[in-house]
């Protein structure tokens, strides 16, 4: 049985950021603290099912909102705070204060960025296996100016189920996910306007990482200077994460094992048993 996760915040960068804290299961021995971070307008929310199955078999998860998302501050400094390299700091202050010598790194997209950044640089020696859902060191142009497309310009509605319905479209390639994982996705990212209509709980400037930052994402520096094993999910349908990089990735820097995961895009929900049952054998040595 999981455990029931602590909702916290800590001053991270001088930034205040919040995170879900899993604490594992008791009674099962323990196993690494896993790190794991969601996806470009997302929320750590999105990590429940994972973090939930993981608890249950001794790890400690940390679950982090990035800044602009979820229930953490939103910058005052957009250009120069919604980064890569700043959500980095954000990161290595996180695992410093929660004294964690050592973990694994679970990250969906940019969250899967984030994690090669840290892997290469301020936290190598400190993560020591790192999964890659959905996200490589080359993304592919039209995908990127799809995601500038709507999470610049974020909709809005008069209810939640509208919300929800525009989720269940947007957020099609996530795969298969049951009406009580729509709603609890609806839900824990939702935010509502003055005039009371609701949108996605997120900072529209976030997307100022394409605009002031625009060779954020081009890491095959980064990622050639990783020395853990790397488990990379492909979501067969992808737009982000082409079949070429995919295949780049086996064959240079910490020559990633890349499993394509059939019925969805981008990205893999990381809460159907095949997911879950992989990330739990690669984290394990397996």
């Amino acid at each position: 049985m999981s455990s029931t996760p602590v909702s916290r915040y800590l001053q991270c960068a001088g930034r205040e950021i919040h995170f879900m804290d899993w604490a594992p299961a008791p009674g099962v021995p323990e196993a690494p603290t896993v790190i794991a971070w969601h996806g470009l307008a997302r929320t750590g929310r999105d990590m429940d099912a994972l973090a939930a199955h993981l608890s249950a078999l001794g790890h400690r998860v940390i679950c982090p909102d990035t800044i602009g998302r979820g229930l953490s501050q939103w910058s005052p400094e957009p250009e120069t705070e919604y980064c890569l390299a700043f959500y980095a700091r954000i990161a290595v202050d996180l695992v410093t204060q929660l004294q964690l010598a050592q973990f694994h790194w679970v990250g969906t997209s940019m969250g899967g960025a984030i994690g090669m950044v840290c892997a290469a640089g301020p936290l190598k020696g400190r993560i020591q296996r790192l999964v890659l859902n959905d996200i490589g060191p080359q993304l592919a142009a039209p995908a990127i100016e799809r995601i500038r497309s709507y999470a610049g310009n974020p909709a809005s509605f008069a209810t939640v189920g509208e919300l929800e319905q525009y989720f269940r479209t947007v957020y099609k390639p996530y795969g298969h996910l049951t009406d009580a994982q729509w709603t609890l996705l609806t839900e824990s990212s939702t935010r509502r306007l003055p005039n009371g209509w609701v949108t996605p709980h997120y900072d529209p400037a976030m997307v100022m990482q394409f605009t002031q930052h625009p060779d954020d994402y081009a890491l095959w520096d980064d990622y050639d200077r990783i020395d853990v094993p790397v488990l990379c999910l492909r979501g067969a349908d992808s737009d982000l994460l082409l079949v070429e990089t995919a295949e780049a990735m086996r064959d240079r820097g910490p020559r990633a094992l890349v499993v394509t995961m059939e019925g969805c895009g981008h990205a893999p929900a990381l809460n159907v048993s095949e997911q879950l049952s992989l990330v739990q054998r690669f984290l394990g040595g397996a």
